[in-house]
Order: C-alpha cells, then sequence, then structure tokens
C-alpha cells in the first residue's frame, strides 16, 4: 500500500506538537518516501501546494505548521466581517459608475439598430459617407 506525500507530512506532525517548520516537514516526507534528491525537486512545489490548501495543516507564521485539530477554532478562524470591513466604502462608488459606462455603450448600440438588428439608415448613410471615393475629390 502506497501511503501519500501528504499523509507522511501528518505522521510527522502527530508525532510533533507545538508546530513544525516546512523545511523539517519536507525533509522527513522526502526521507520517508525514499525519494532520490531529483525526485524530491521534482515534487517540491506541487507538494507545498497541496499541502497549503489541504484543510488538515494550518500555518502559524514564519512557515511553521501544525495539525489543525490541535488548535481551537478562534485561533484558526478568519471573520469574513473583519475582512470585507477593511474595504472602502468608495469602492461601491467606483464599481456603479464603471458599471454605467460600460452598459452605456450597449444602450447606445441597440438605439441604432432596429429590431430586426440592422444598423439604422442614419448610420447606413454615414458609413456611406465614410467609404466615399477619395477620386471624387
Amino acid at each position: 500500500m502506497t501511503v501519500s506525500l501528504l499523509d507522511l507530512a501528518q505522521d510527522y506532525l502527530e508525532k510533533h506538537e507545538g508546530g513544525v517548520t516546512f523545511k523539517e516537514i519536507w525533509e522527513n516526507v522526502v526521507k520517508q518516501a525514499n525519494l532520490t534528491e531529483e525526485e524530491a525537486n521534482k515534487k517540491m512545489s506541487r507538494f507545498f501546494t497541496n499541502f497549503m490548501l489541504d484543510g488538515r495543516f494550518v500555518t502559524l507564521g514564519e512557515n511553521v505548521w501544525e495539525l489543525r485539530y490541535r488548535l481551537p477554532f478562534e485561533k484558526t478562524h478568519i471573520d469574513m466581517k473583519d475582512v470585507y470591513n477593511d474595504v472602502e466604502t468608495n469602492d461601491d462608488d467606483v464599481e456603479e459608475s464603471e458599471e454605467k459606462e460600460y452598459n452605456k455603450a450597449f444602450e447606445e448600440k441597440s438605439e441604432n439598430e432596429d429590431e430586426d438588428g440592422e444598423v439604422s439608415s442614419d448610420e447606413e448613410s454615414e458609413s456611406e459617407d465614410d467609404n466615399t471615393d477619395i477620386s471624387e475629390y
């Protein structure tokens, strides 16, 4: 039976309470999985990405990691109210004006098209003027 690298990391953290640096975890995982240096170099970035995204692990800061279940909820939970309170209220006004400007282009276009989606005669005459042969002048 093959054990995943993340499971090896979990096993290592189970034995080391209080947090461990990623470097220590990775070195142990490489040793336990009997990876060559070349294999370890190829797998390190993917392992780190998967490690960060795995819900079993949580960072304590300064690249020190611990198992999530060992920590109280308050220590690992981010209150989204705090995150959204940091956003300036002016952003809503900017987004609204950008949306109006964006929609204005479509409104102008729809005013110039008839029900069949064809360009009105005013625009046709303008486009005909644009295609006038220069040799006439």
